[in-house]
């Protein structure tokens, strides 16, 4: 496409863009449960016009916007009154959970450097089940990523005996997940602490999915066991806003147990032409709406609102667990929150996908071990019902041998 000599009329070219869309996952009707969460029409109602009103100030300029850098810290203030932070703890908005991770490691390597940590050989140590956002993030560090299995009870949680076996001298970070996403099981933070502490060794927990989630899980009395800074060997947390915190992508937190730790993470630099910069995070310009949308969010939800949305998640999430388990899945271990994989013994995983798929349903997978993977919203409250009868006809379809015929129709 080139750019047209004139342009053309601003209705004619939003219709074009809704036609485009039309071809789109039909995420607002509930049949997608993966990439977006939603809400409800309300908070996404929210999320659209907080974003619209701060969509052209930036982030970067806390001098030009102080609306922006209060909001900011007021979001940062609310994500560690909910995730137990100390006196002084400090932390940040990020564009999302693989910049929260990536800044995470950043300050976690150059608290090392500072600490007389060898350089050579600097790795980190981290469950199967991890996060690829950890692996990106090395990469780009030229660290060393120390992948261990999970344990082997079935329980797909991080093993602590066999992580603290690859911790060296040059480990810099040691990382769980709550809750890891290719299952949405919590890892054992408190026994990933111990080992943490015996070492001397970072702890950062993964929290983007079940951040802005389990404490209202807990308050509405699921069994959570304690994952965040309320494990003393919890250096940092990574939470993403715009998962279960219902805020307009993208936009994350990265937390410290302290500023002594957080203040390894910003960049300063005044040897240059220009004006002295420093950014807190990778990002140089920084959203306006992005953070105005999540401090809108969570002050119009409040903590009943977001109690009742999560409950409402918890609830289905039980109610497709009887579903899937009638119908002869397994569901792999015992999640707790919002996310949900199972298996079935005699319908093979991803001819079930695409069955479903070919029924309207956008959803995800895992490959260890191979299972359809739900990540549910409160809309999907309206919609599990329908999500378990078009299952059953799919998991006929598969064992009948006519699923693969009617996708091949379907996509040829």
């Amino acid at each position: 496409m080139q750019m047209p000599q004139e342009g053309r009329a601003w209705d004619e070219v939003r219709a074009e863009m809704v036609a485009r869309g039309g071809g789109d996952v039909d995420w607002r009707g509930g049949k997608t449960a993966v990439y977006v969460f939603n809400a409800g029409e309300d908070v996404h109602h929210v999320q659209h016009d907080a974003y619209g009103l701060f969509m052209a100030e930036n982030g970067l300029g806390p001098l030009a916007f102080p609306s922006l850098a209060q909001m900011e810290k007021e979001v940062i203030s609310m994500a560690l009154g909910l995730l137990h932070g100390p006196e002084g703890a400090a932390g940040a908005i990020t564009s999302g959970g693989t910049d929260s991770i990536t800044m995470a490691m950043k300050a976690a390597r150059d608290f090392a450097r500072a600490n007389a940590k060898p350089r050579a050989g600097q790795n980190i140590v981290l469950p199967r089940s991890a996060h690829l956002a950890f692996d990106k993030a090395a990469h780009l560090m030229d660290i060393e990523v120390r992948r261990v299995p999970l344990k082997s009870d079935g329980s797909y949680e991080a093993d602590p005996d066999a992580m603290a076996a690859a911790v060296d001298a040059a480990t810099i970070m040691m990382v769980g997940s709550a809750p890891n996403f290719p299952h949405g099981i919590i890892d054992p933070i408190a026994a990933l602490g111990e080992v943490a502490a015996a070492k001397g060794v970072w702890l950062h927990v993964d929290a983007c999915v079940g951040g802005y989630f389990a404490p209202f899980a807990r308050m509405n009395g699921v069994a959570v066991p304690d994952f965040d800074f309320a494990v003393p060997a919890v250096n940092s947390i990574s939470a993403d806003l715009h998962k279960y915190g219902y805020c307009a992508k993208g936009a994350s937190t990265v937390l410290f147990r302290s500023e002594a730790l957080y203040k390894h993470m910003p960049f300063s630099m005044r040897d240059w032409s220009g004006s002295p910069m420093k950014t807190p995070t990778l990002a140089g310009t920084r959203p306006g709406g992005a953070i105005s949308a999540a401090w809108a969010v969570m002050n119009v939800l409040g903590v009943s609102g977001y109690r009742e949305k999560q409950g409402l998640v918890c609830a289905t999430r039980e109610k497709i667990e009887a579903g899937v388990r009638a119908l002869g899945f397994e569901v792999l271990g015992r999640p707790l929150l919002g996310l949900v994989a199972f298996r079935h013994p005699e319908a093979e995983t991803m001819a079930l996908y695409a069955a479903m798929r070919a029924r309207g349903w956008f959803t995800s997978f895992t490959a260890e071990p191979q299972s359809l993977h739900l990540m549910l919203s409160p809309k999907h409250a309206e919609v599990a019902e329908a999500y378990l009868s078009d299952l059953a006809a799919s998991v006929a379809d598969v064992r009948a041998g006519v699923a693969a015929a009617k996708v091949e129709a379907r996509y040829s």
